[in-house]
C-alpha cells in the first residue's frame, strides 16, 4: 500500500499553490477536483476457460473450494463494478495465459484453428464483451505457434502488450511494449493510466520449437528500468506493470535464460511503479506491498487466483499536485467469482464453439478391458502411466528406423499428471485420454548415457520424503516433499529399479538394469522419450536440455495417444502393462 497520508497529501497541494502548510489538525480536505478514485480489475490465468465447465468430466466445474472459473463469470463482476463506479473510473486488464489450458483452446488451435479458418477465437469474443482494456502475453500464447497468437491478437479489440519480447532480427519489442488509458472523469482534469506488459522469459525455454530464432526474451527488470521512464515520460500519471510472473526461484537454470519469477525484484528495483499484477505461478495472493529500493515508495502487487477463480479489486485513491495527478492510496482484494451467476450474453457468444467442444471431447475412440485409474500412480507403477509409456515408446522406436539410432534401446518419461484420471470399463473417450494427458506437450527423444539416466532418476526422486529404516511409508506424508509438484515425478519405462526411501536424496535409485534385466552401465547409450516442456529445461532436470535431440516431428503426445487407442479399437494392459519400477525401505518393498 502506498504510505502517503491524507494530510501529507494536503500539504503537498499547499506547497504547491505557494501556500504555508497549516498544522495537520486545522488543514482544510483537497478540493473535489483535486481527488479522484479509480478502480482497476485483473484477471490472470484463465487458460481457455469461458464457461465454467469440466471439459473432462463433462460437467460443470468443482473443486475443493467450491469456486467457480471461467470469463463468463469474471464479466458478472466486471458488470457489477463498472455500474458500482462508473466506466469513466474503471480500467480492466488480464495478465496472460488465455490460450491453452482446456479442450476448448485446444479445439479452436489445432482441430479447427481460427489462424486458417478464419473464425473469432472465443477467448478473444469473451474479453471483448467484457470490455477489457490491456493484456500481457503469457508463456502459454506461444504454445500454438506465432500464428495462432497473430491471429488472437487481430481479433481481440485492445492491445496485447510485451515489452521483453523482442523481434529477433531486429532486437525491437514484437509486441506493443505499453498502452495508455485516458480516463475523462466529469469535474476533473483527465488521468492517464499507462499500462506496461513483461512476461517470463522462460517462453524461450519451453516454446523454443515455435520461437528460436523469430523471438528473444529479454530480462524481465532489465526491461521493466528501460520502459517504465518511457511511459511516465509519455504522459502517465499511474503506472501498472502487467507481470506474467510470479515471485521467487526459477524451475529452470538461470544460466541458461532470465530469471522466470521477478516480479517482486521488479517491484523492488525498478522506480516509478504504482501497482503490479502478478501472475504464473497461480496463487491466491491478492495484496502484497514490497518497498522500492529506490524510492523507499511502497508498490502493491496483487496476483488475482487462476481461471478466474477471483478477479482483483485495486482501488487507486489519487491526488492532484503541481498540476498532475499523483497516486496517494492504493489497495487491493479479492473478488470471488463463484458468487456472481454467469453471464448469458458471454455464453451466447462462444454457444456453438462450446458444443462443439463438448461433442469433440466425448466421441468413443477404443474400448478398455477394465477400469484403469490413475489414482495411485505417484507411489506404484500402473497401466495407465504404462499406457503413455508404451505409445511414447512405440512412436520414437518407429522413428528411428533407418538412423544411427536404430538399434539403441528406447525408453520413455511420463509423470503422473492427475490423481484423478481414469479410463472406465467400456467405451473411453476423448475426454477420458484428454483427462489422463492433461498438457499440450510434443513428443521427443535424446540420446543419453546410463550415468546420466542414473541421475535424471535421483534427482526425480527427490519426490518422496526419507523413510527411516523400519518406518512405514505413507503416500499422503512422504510424497510432494518440499513442494514438489506430481508432474515434476518422471517415471521411466525400458528399464527397471527400485526407489529407496531410507536413502538420503541423490543415492536412492538401486538395481538399475535394462527391461531385459542387463545392468544399466555408465556409458551405455540409450534414446529417452521425452515431452517438449522437460527436454526443453522445464523443471530443472539434468542433462536432458543439453542432450543430442534424436527425434522431434512435433506430434502433440496426446493426440498420439488418442490416435494409437482409435488405430486398435482397444486399451487393454495385456498389451502394455510392465511393473518396471517400485518403492522400498532399506530393501522392503512397500505398498500404499
Amino acid at each position: 500500500m502506498k504510505t502517503r497520508t491524507t494530510a501529507a497529501v494536503t500539504a503537498a497541494l499547499l506547497a504547491a499553490s505557494g501556500a504555508a502548510a497549516l498544522p495537520a489538525a486545522a488543514s482544510p480536505p483537497p478540493k473535489v477536483s483535486d481527488t479522484l478514485d479509480l478502480t482497476m480489475l485483473a484477471t490472470t490465468d484463465l487458460h481457455g476457460r469461458v464457461a465454467s465447465w469440466d471439459y473432462f468430466r463433462d460437467a460443470p466445474y468443482s473443486d475443493a473450494a467450491g469456486d467457480r472459473v471461467g470469463l463468463a463469470s469474471v464479466a458478472s463482476v466486471v458488470d457489477e463494478v463498472r455500474a458500482e463506479v462508473g466506466d469513466d473510473r474503471l480500467l480492466v486488464v488480464d495478465n496472460g495465459d488465455a490460450l491453452q489450458g482446456t479442450p476448448l483452446s485446444y479445439y479452436y488451435a489445432v482441430q479447427e484453428p481460427v489462424d486458417e479458418t478464419g473464425a473469432v477465437h472465443p477467448m478473444a469474443a469473451a474479453y471483448d464483451a467484457i470490455g477489457y482494456d490491456a493484456q500481457v502475453v503469457g508463456n502459454h500464447e506461444f504454445n500454438y505457434g506465432l500464428d495462432l497468437l497473430d491471429a488472437y491478437t487481430e481479433d481481440v479489440g485492445f492491445p496485447v502488450l510485451g515489452a521483453n519480447v523482442l523481434d529477433a532480427a531486429t532486437g525491437e519489442p514484437a509486441l506493443a511494449p505499453y498502452t495508455l488509458v485516458r480516463k475523462h472523469v466529469k469535474g476533473h482534469k483527465p488521468v492517464t493510466v499507462g499500462v506496461l506488459g513483461l512476461t517470463t522469459p522462460g517462453s524461450a525455454i519451453w516454446d523454443k520449437a515455435n520461437v528460436e530464432g523469430r523471438l528473444e526474451f529479454q530480462d524481465m527488470a532489465e526491461a521493466a528500468r528501460t520502459w517504465v521512464p518511457r511511459v511516465r515520460a509519455a504522459g502517465a500519471d499511474v503506472v501498472v506493470v502487467l507481470s506474467h510472473s510470479g515471485t521467487g526461484a526459477s524451475s529452470y537454470d538461470e544460466s541458461v535464460a532470465p530469471p522466470e519469477n521477478a516480479s517482486d525484484v521488479i517491484a523492488r528495483t525498478v522506480p516509478g511503479i504504482d501497482v503490479m499484477v502478478v501472475g504464473h505461478t497461480h496463487l491466491d495472493r491478492p495484496s502484497q506491498v514490497v518497498t522500492n529500493e529506490v524510492t523507499g515508495e511502497d508498490v502493491l502487487l496483487t496476483q488475482p487466483y487462476r481461471f478466474g477463480s477471483t478477479v482483483s479489486r485495486v482501488d487507486l485513491s489519487l491526488a492532484k499536485v503541481r498540476g498532475r495527478w499523483t497516486v496517494a492510496s492504493t489497495s487491493a482484494t479479492a473478488i470471488r467469482t463463484k458468487d456472481y451467476p454467469e453471464s448469458q450474453e458471454v455464453l451466447d457468444l462462444v454457444g456453438e464453439q462450446h458444443r462443439t467442444t463438448v461433442d469433440y471431447v466425448n466421441q468413443v475412440v477404443a474400448t478398455s478391458a477394465q477400469e484403469l485409474s490413475a489414482a495411485t500412480s505417484r507411489y506404484e507403477d500402473t497401466p495407465i502411466i504404462d499406457f503413455i509409456q508404451q505409445v511414447q515408446t512405440d512412436t520414437v522406436d518407429a522413428a528411428l528406423d533407418g538412423t544411427a539410432y536404430a538399434d539403441l534401446p528406447v525408453l520413455s518419461v511420463a509423470a503422473p499428471f492427475s490423481r484423478t484420471a481414469v479410463f472406465p470399463a467400456g467405451d473411453v473417450s476423448v475426454k477420458d485420454i484428454a483427462g489422463l494427458y492433461v498438457y499440450d506437450n510434443t513428443l521427443q527423444a535424446v540420446a543419453m548415457t546410463g550415468a546420466q539416466v542414473k541421475d535424471y532418476l535421483e534427482y526425480s526422486n527427490r519426490y518422496f520424503a526419507t523413510v527411516p529404516a523400519g518406518g512405514t511409508f505413507d503416500p499422503a506424508r512422504d510424497t510432494a516433499a518440499g513442494g514438489t509438484p506430481d508432474y515434476n515425478l518422471d517415471l521411466l519405462s525400458g528399464v527397471r529399479y527400485e526407489v529407496d526411501l531410507s536413502q538420503p536424496v541423490g543415492s536412492r535409485v538401486e538395481s538399475l538394469t535394462l527391461a531385459d534385466g542387463t545392468p544399466l552401465a555408465a556409458d551405455a547409450e540409450v534414446v529417452v522419450a521425452v515431452n517438449n516442456y522437460r527436454r526443453s529445461g522445464g523443471g530443472g532436470f539434468p542433462h536432458v536440455a543439453s542432450a543430442p535431440v534424436v527425434h522431434d516431428e512435433q506430434q502433440e503426445i496426446r493426440q498420439l495417444l488418442i490416435d494409437w487407442a482409435q488405430d486398435r479399437g482397444a486399451i487393454d494392459p495385456a498389451d502394455f502393462w510392465d511393473e518396471s519400477w517400485w518403492l522400498t525401505v532399506d530393501g522392503e518393498r512397500v505398498s500404499g
